[in-house]
């Protein structure tokens, strides 16, 4: 006995795609469902002054890849600040980002830096913000455009946590995962 397997056409094909693609957006989280957590997490607080942090990289296995620590200048005047990262990894090697931040109202953040493609988007909400931008990653000799979804949630007043999926064609290539402390003189 043969069994003949039935013909799927490419239009079927395209609609369940399209159909699973927009079930899988639909179960992301929304920033509102923070919204009673406290303390209430706001950049130019926590980012004042001097924050230390430490960090990992895993790649789309779970494989921890790369350890780094992360030394930020913040200040801010009005609703505009300056974070100045200064990078160390496990392998010596070293990066410098300056984010230029802007407040737009009392929930939505923008920032720009060198290797941010177009503006950062930031939503708050309670303890947690959620950013999201695009990036041109240099990763030894090549540079891949990947887009960076962070999600951030404040501790006490002194402790941050972050959790930022890097994704490329909507694929987790990697997590970075980092805690912040902000210091107090």
């Amino acid at each position: 006995m043969i069994f003949k397997l039935p013909r799927i056409n490419q239009w079927k094909i395209s609609v369940f795609a399209l159909a699973f693609v927009t079930l899988l957006s639909s179960c992301s989280q929304s920033v509102q469902e923070y919204k009673a957590t406290s303390p209430a997490f706001t950049l130019e607080e926590f980012f004042d002054g001097n924050v230390k942090a430490w960090g990992l990289v895993s790649n789309f296995n779970d494989d921890f890849v790369r350890r780094f620590t992360v030394d930020i200048d913040a200040s801010w005047e009005g609703n505009k600040g300056v974070l100045d990262e200064y990078f160390v990894y496990d392998d010596g090697e070293k990066q410098f980002r300056r984010w230029e931040i802007e407040r737009i109202n009392d929930s939505t953040y923008q920032g720009k830096a060198d290797d941010i493609i177009g503006t950062a988007t930031g939503e708050r909400s309670g303890a947690y913000i959620r950013w999201k931008y695009k990036m041109n990653l240099k990763v030894d000799d090549s540079e891949y455009e990947v887009t960076f979804d962070d999600q951030m949630m404040l501790i006490d007043e002194d402790h941050m946590m972050n959790i930022a999926k890097i994704k490329k064609f909507g694929i987790t290539v990697a997590t970075v995962t980092l805690f912040f402390e902000k210091e107090r003189g």
